[in-house]
């Protein structure tokens, strides 16, 4: 059982930036697709951003696309978000997720392990 753990969320100003980070136990992390989810209150969970595990292919959500990026450093086993020009409407908590067949998915059903969440809330 692979666990994800999340970090670097917090308050953070419009127009300001968060990185966010997303350690795996185990080192079959660099074969997973990982993705990077949001869910707000009384919102379903929506895909923010994917990368391949061959780290050459990415994605990102049209409302994050030219302000998120996802990175991936499998020699740490960690996969980042990098978070600027933030809005508002941004707050949530953020998931990772990993994929273990290595697929370029979008669907949350598709991820098999999740992190525990982090919160962002980006004031007004």
């Amino acid at each position: 059982q692979v666990q994800l753990v999340e970090s670097g969320g917090g308050l953070v100003q419009a127009g300001g930036s968060l990185r966010l980070s997303c350690t795996a136990s185990e080192r079959t992390f660099s074969r997973y697709t990982m993705g990077w989810f949001r869910q707000a209150p009384g919102k379903e969970r929506e895909f923010v951003a994917f990368i391949h595990w061959t780290g050459s292919i990415t994605a990102h959500a049209d409302s994050v696309k030219g302000r998120f990026t996802i990175s991936r450093d499998n020699a740490k086993n960690t996969v980042y978000l990098q978070m600027n020009s933030l809005k508002p409407e941004d707050t949530a908590v953020y998931y990772c997720a990993a994929d273990r067949q290595g697929q370029t998915a979008t669907l949350p059903s598709v991820y098999d392990y999740w992190g525990q969440g982090t919160q962002v809330t980006v004031s007004s």
